[in-house]
């Protein structure tokens, strides 16, 4: 992959400024196995496009709800999933009407949503948590989120633990001044979170998660920054991020610890 096409992605605050084009070339392809669910939401809604990739076909299998950055689609976690899935975790990755592309994949969502906000997400991750409830999880449940959708699974956990059972959160910070929230909404809001966190950052990011982390009382919470720059939001797990070895190896532990994923079905034997 390129360093233009890297730069797509690149996760900045939701004020800044418009990203870089990127190269025309056929968008990054999905697991063949993976299944692209249409969520209508009536008229007042825009629908949600989801991909939804087995590693297990039991129900009981930990589920990986994925929310992308600013400015970028589920096409986030094109990346990511493979090595999710090998992990054996089952993953829905969700595009939000306040995205645009990554990875040269469209956020269909964004498109059919142009004016949205990325308040207007808490929506869509309200209502893709209870998709996924209702269809799909039997097991445990948990909401990631990169940037402003990390702040806002934080914070939407916090108020309906009932639809989710952990948190992961890449370079959460308080990212909604344009939308009339004050500068300390998310911590406010994690007051009352008691379920388990990983929040994860670049070194650089310091001010912006800290804050939060801090106000979260759960006590199986856990953070990651490298020791060198790292990266900001969920690309800090591409292979082309530096030190992406340590963030999945920190995040790994989490995960076995609080949401181990079950055996993998054995394979049917010949004859």
């Amino acid at each position: 992959m390129s360093v233009l096409t890297a730069l797509v992605c690149t996760l900045l605050a939701v004020q800044d400024p418009a990203p870089v084009p990127a190269p025309e070339r056929q968008p990054e392809q999905a697991d063949k196995n993976v299944e692209r669910v249409t969520f209508s939401r009536g008229k007042k809604k825009v629908p949600l496009f989801m991909e939804l990739t087995l590693a297990n076909p039991d129900p009981k299998t930990p589920l990986l709800v994925l929310y992308h950055q600013a400015r970028s689609s589920k096409g986030e976690y094109r990346p990511i999933v493979p090595h999710l899935k090998e992990l054996g975790y089952n993953c829905l990755a969700v595009d939000l009407s306040f995205g645009g592309s990554c990875r040269e994949v469209k956020n269909q969502a964004a498109r059919a949503a142009p004016n949205a906000t990325a308040l207007d997400s808490s929506d869509d991750i309200l209502d893709s948590l209870q998709w996924a409830r209702e269809h799909h999880a039997q097991g445990k449940l948990v909401a990631w989120g990169s940037s402003f959708s990390a702040s806002l699974v934080l914070v939407l956990a916090a108020q309906h633990a009932e639809l989710v059972d952990g948190v992961i959160a890449f370079s959460p910070g308080e990212y909604f001044a344009a939308d009339g929230k004050s500068a300390s909404w998310v911590r406010e809001s994690v007051t009352t979170l008691q379920l388990p966190a990983f929040v994860a950052a670049a070194r650089g990011e310091e001010r912006d998660w800290s804050p939060i982390f801090e106000a979260i009382p759960a006590a199986a919470k856990q953070s990651f920054v490298p020791t060198s720059p790292g990266s900001h939001g969920s690309r800090a797990l591409w292979e082309e991020s530096a030190d992406h070895a340590l963030y999945w190896a920190a995040l790994e532990g989490f995960l076995k610890q609080h949401f181990p994923a079950p055996a993998a079905p054995a394979a049917p034997k010949d004859g």
